[in-house]
């Protein structure tokens, strides 16, 4: 891990890390290494010894209906995940490749937007990770010659001076007509705030309808060419309303962080390009998204992001802290608005963890989970009619596999109860599943990890069991970002009675999960 006590040392591995994955990158077989590839034949070989030596119970007369649940479930589960990867690779292979054709020649032929308007946040970054984001802008508006205003939402003068300092060292030579630098102060807590603020700003410069906006964090660094990529699809469909970009991920911390965002960033891949076959998205990104102004200048917009909020039975009304961006994508769906992924338009996102890496992978869950489960009761209330079916069917497939997700490790368990083994059974089937799944998710990495197949299967349980336990507690946020925000923590009457509620809740449904599923293997009867 580089010294980041020390700006040059932090600085210099950095660029040794963006030269790494600024490479092109390799065919597939050529990603594997000869220690992944012993890896792989090692973990295939165990694999048909335990198929040839341990006893098959999935066939046990006493288990056997135990499997035909296991099977279905497997059989939806896999099926579900192979459509994805086909819609995906019919994206990469047929739909986007005449996109990109047909928006770069029309860039190439000299269409611009007229204005470009950058809204980006930061909150005390690492003044590497500051100066290195602000190059990477600069040098592609130098470059492309696009009017530009760039606003950065701050909480103090901390950012404000790197910026200024590296603004006024490294960009004299762009004029000032081409590109302009515009601090906005927020003058309330929490990162939804600096947006409006600057939404509103952008608001009072009268920009065109048909401008273009960017949405972007301040730990974000442009890859090649990003405003060419992503501006150009603007002009090659004008019924484009938004889009977000590809990611690769630069982290600081355990190594297996590391190797759980990589793997992450390798789902995004798969699951964006098969989400965008249905000219939709289910995110628009934080780190990396465009929009039309036309939909910034909506003063529903700006509040939607400012005080998103949700009026629940039990928790009653409560503002969102994180999650801008699943409103922003909510907005957006709620008026049919089309939306498009660029997978060839990568962006850097630069992670320092410095606290446990588990306790800030959980903690990771909480809030995306926490984003998804708010804004997925929304989006599946719109109906199939205000989407695409395939879209509107997978945000409610979110809602289900965090159950039948958790339906196979407690039937592994209470399996072996009935007939002794069933569980080792399962434990092969876990790992040749999570092999097979990651031999594809490698197609979509830079590079061959066989650590992925058990990272993956800690992620799907994890996972699942916290968005188990926040479809109970949708009030409780935690954010260590912007101020290390937190709600539905207070200690009132009302808010304790609400917090027992809550757990009581979870403890019933959780104890009825399990009692069906003990009732329908034979470990209970039922009393009549």
């Amino acid at each position: 891990m580089a010294d980041l006590s020390s700006e040059y040392a932090f600085d210099k591995d950095l660029t040794e890390r963006l030269r790494d994955l600024q490479t092109p990158i390799k065919p597939y077989w050529e990603r594997w290494t000869a220690p992944h590839l012993i890896a792989l034949m090692a973990v295939f070989v165990a694999l048909f010894w335990l198929l040839t030596n341990v006893p098959n119970r999935f066939v046990d007369p006493n288990a056997a209906h135990i499997t035909v649940v296991l099977g279905t479930l497997g059989i939806w589960r896999f099926g579900w995940w192979f459509t994805h990867a086909v819609r995906a690779m019919i994206y990469a292979r047929f739909k986007w490749p005449e996109m990109r054709r047909q928006a770069d020649a029309l860039w190439d032929a000299g269409w611009r937007p007229k204005r470009l308007h950058i809204q980006m946040t930061t909150y005390y970054e690492e003044p590497s990770i500051t100066k290195r984001v602000i190059g990477s802008i600069l040098g592609q508006i130098r470059r492309e010659r696009i009017p530009t205003t760039l606003y950065i939402g701050t909480g103090s003068s901390y950012d404000e001076t790197i910026i200024r300092e590296f603004v006024e060292t490294y960009a004299q030579d762009i004029p000032d007509d081409l590109a302009e630098l515009v601090f906005v102060r927020q003058n309330q807590p929490g990162k939804r705030m600096a947006i409006g603020l600057i939404l509103r700003a952008i608001c009072r410069t009268a920009a065109n309808p048909d401008d273009m906006v960017i949405f972007m964090d301040g730990d974000a660094l442009y890859g090649g060419d990003v405003l060419k990529k992503t501006l150009s699809m603007f002009a090659y469909d004008p019924e484009l309303q938004a889009l977000t970009t590809d990611e690769e991920v630069i982290c600081y911390g355990p190594t297996w962080i590391a190797k759980w965002l990589d793997m992450r960033f390798a789902q995004r891949r798969l699951a964006m390009q098969s989400h965008a076959m249905s000219n939709r998205v289910l995110t628009l990104t934080g780190r990396m998204s465009v929009f039309r102004a036309q939909h910034i200048l909506d003063p529903k917009f700006i509040r939607t992001i400012e005080a998103d909020h949700l009026n629940h039975w039990l928790w009653g009304r409560f503002r969102f802290l994180s999650g801008d961006d699943k409103s922003t994508w909510y907005r957006l769906l709620s008026v049919g608005a089309k939306m498009t992924y660029v997978p060839d338009a990568t962006v850097y996102t630069i992670e320092v963890i410095k606290e446990n890496g588990l306790l800030r992978m959980i903690q990771n869950f909480r809030r995306w989970s926490g984003n998804m489960l708010r804004n997925g009761s929304r989006a599946i209330a719109l109906g199939p009619r205000r989407m695409p079916f395939f879209i509107w069917w997978c945000v409610v497939d979110q809602r289900l596999a965090m159950w039948t997700m958790m339906v196979s490790p407690i039937l592994a368990v209470l399996g072996s109860m009935i007939a002794p083994g069933y569980f080792w059974n399962c434990l092969i089937w876990v790992l040749f599943s999570r092999v097979v799944l990651c031999l594809f998710l490698i197609g979509y990495s830079r590079r061959a990890d066989m650590t992925w197949p058990f990272i993956l299967y800690l992620n799907q349980v994890i996972n699942a069991s916290v968005k188990i336990y926040m479809i109970f507690h949708l009030s409780k946020q935690k954010w260590s970002n912007r101020g290390n925000q937190s709600s539905g923590e207070g200690t009132g009457l009302v808010e304790r009675l609400r917090n027992g509620f809550a757990k009581f809740q979870l403890v019933t449904a959780v104890s009825g999960f399990l009692t069906l599923l003990m009732i329908y293997i034979g470990l209970i009867e039922m009393p009549f």
